[in-house]
């Protein structure tokens, strides 16, 4: 038998396993002698109050009974043989939708413009040593998708939550901390992903799934309104009546076959900014009422949102004991982003701070029709770059003097490995953007005590937050509208945004061709 419980306890509490197990016991009724199993359902941190409690909510298993497994295994089966889909794109999109094409016994062909994990370690550190950027192996593109070396949260806004389980239930099944499956905000760490990116190819290889790394796709083969396969690096063919498009929101190249084969785009709203980075104990005591955090509280972290002149002004991809890195895809950019270790144990606390842009904000940009945002993108990335000196370093400057504005005549040290220059940021970010971060700053600092000061820098850009294009498909099929076979999914498809939903999109994208497979 089992007895669903709920405590709310001190950090300091939750942390000891022989109290947890006494308290349980007081609480369900069952002696701790007489338990057999506890298995956590859900844990997450009031931080509200000065008095900080942990509420935990636990299944309690006695007698003799065994309870059901937490993670239902991986149906790994043969596929070598079976009908092939495509997928192009080997982020959480592409890797889950092949995890699920061989559940249900189909043979996922990857085709991935990037290296696999080891070789792509040491492109991305030529980026910040010699500031030398490969275009199909970086911070956005290789195997696993930008995720992998930019942090691997694993909390989302989507409401299906019986899929985003599932995609838990398979990270844990290959290296990631069973812990992740009820933590309120689950993390894996940038230290931690490659290992579990490289299980889950071997996975798919091992079940006959094939994996063709450095392809990038340079043409899609269409017969009429239908997808008949793809033409890769060198001339090479791979044919098949089913694609999913699992490129993400970088992979600009994409955007444009598809507009030159006459694939329907459409405009969406997104975001750009820049990226905060504040010493990790300043946010710690802001967020945990003046006092320092203890070794029984995790970095702290915040979630700040606010409506200003009629747009979005937003936290996103907040990094607690993380690091700011250059995610730019090509030479002549800057891109920032943020990532944490599994420990979250880094001097610093980093968070892109972001302004919402709409299709009508974008009109300069209207010769490029429905890849507008794009253009906006790479201007603002381009104007970065030269403010950094040409360089990797990014252009930065201190918050207090971005609300001053007045120059950086100095700046702290931050965790960009390739280096800062001081930059009037103030001076050259567009006003729609820089007027509303200025704005956001002033609001953001009621919310989390000290959020501007001195000690705390902002570096641009942060560009890549979401696609500012989307692939339109049916919402029950996921077939492109239009043209036939094609499966847009992911973050590049707009329909979905960080680990956890491109995952589940990838899925879904997955069952909806085998049950198109299987009604034809």
């Amino acid at each position: 038998m089992s007895k669903l419980i709920r405590l709310n306890v001190s950090p300091e509490t939750a942390a000891d396993e022989t109290l947890i197990r006494k308290l349980s016991g007081s609480v369900s009724g069952i002696p701790p002698s007489g338990i057999s199993l506890l298995r956590i359902i859900r844990k997450s941190i009031d931080a509200r109050k000065r008095d900080i409690v942990v509420n935990l909510e636990i299944e309690v298993f006695s007698g003799s009974d065994i309870p059901a497994p937490a993670i239902m295994p991986f149906n790994q089966q043969n596929v070598t043989d079976k009908p092939e889909v495509i997928i192009a794109g080997a982020g959480p999109a592409g890797l889950f939708a092949a995890l699920r094409l061989i559940e249900l016994g189909r043979r996922p062909v990857i085709i991935e413009r990037g290296k696999d994990v080891s070789a792509r370690k040491k492109d991305i550190a030529r980026i910040s040593r010699e500031q030398i950027i490969n275009p199909d192996s970086n911070y956005c593109f290789g195997e696993g998708g930008a995720g992998t070396f930019s942090d691997g949260k694993l909390y989302t806004r989507s409401k299906k939550r019986g899929d985003n389980r599932r995609v838990l239930e398979l990270l844990c099944l290959h290296g990631a901390n069973e812990n992740i499956l009820y933590e309120a905000h689950p993390h894996l760490g940038t230290d931690k992903l490659p290992g579990i990116i490289s299980n889950v190819r071997k996975s798919i290889t091992g079940s006959g799934g094939l994996f063709l790394l450095e392809k990038r796709i340079s043409e899609f083969i269409l017969d009429g309104n239908k997808i008949k396969g793809v033409v890769v690096s060198g001339n090479e063919k791979h044919f098949s009546p089913f694609l999913i498009l699992a490129t993400g929101h970088s992979a600009r190249d994409i955007y444009g076959i598809c507009k030159a084969n006459g694939i329907g785009l459409e405009q969406k709203s997104f975001a750009m900014g820049v990226r905060v980075e504040h010493p990790q104990e300043l946010i710690d005591r802001a967020q945990y009422h003046g006092n320092a955090r203890g070794k029984y509280l995790p970095a702290a972290s915040y979630s700040l949102v606010k409506q200003i002149d009629g747009r979005g002004v937003y936290s996103f991809c907040m990094c607690p004991g993380g690091f700011i890195v250059p995610s730019a895809t090509c030479q002549e950019e800057i891109v920032v982003n943020g990532m944490s270790p599994s420990g979250r144990n880094a001097p610093y606390a980093n968070s892109g701070i972001v302004v919402e842009i709409r299709p009508e904000d974008l009109i300069k940009y209207s010769k490029s029709g429905v890849l507008a945002g794009l253009e906006f993108q790479k201007e603002l990335e381009i104007e970065a770059w030269k403010n950094g000196g040409c360089t990797q370093k990014a252009p930065a400057q201190r918050i207090s003097d971005y609300i001053g504005r007045k120059n950086s005549g100095s700046l702290p040290k931050v965790s960009y490995f390739p280096g800062v220059t001081s930059s009037p940021l103030h001076e050259w970010l567009p006003q729609a953007i820089g007027n509303r971060l200025r704005d956001g700053f002033r609001l953001f600092d009621s919310m989390v005590k000290g959020f501007i000061t001195g000690e705390a820098v902002i570096l641009g850009v942060e560009s890549r937050t979401s696609s500012p294009v989307r692939i339109p498909r049916d919402p029950e099929t996921f077939e492109h509208i239009g043209i036939a076979g094609l499966y847009p999914c992911g973050e590049g498809s707009g329909y979905a945004g960080g680990i956890v939903s491109s995952a589940v999109d990838g899925m879904k994208a997955a069952e909806a061709i085998v049950k198109k497979m299987e009604e034809n």
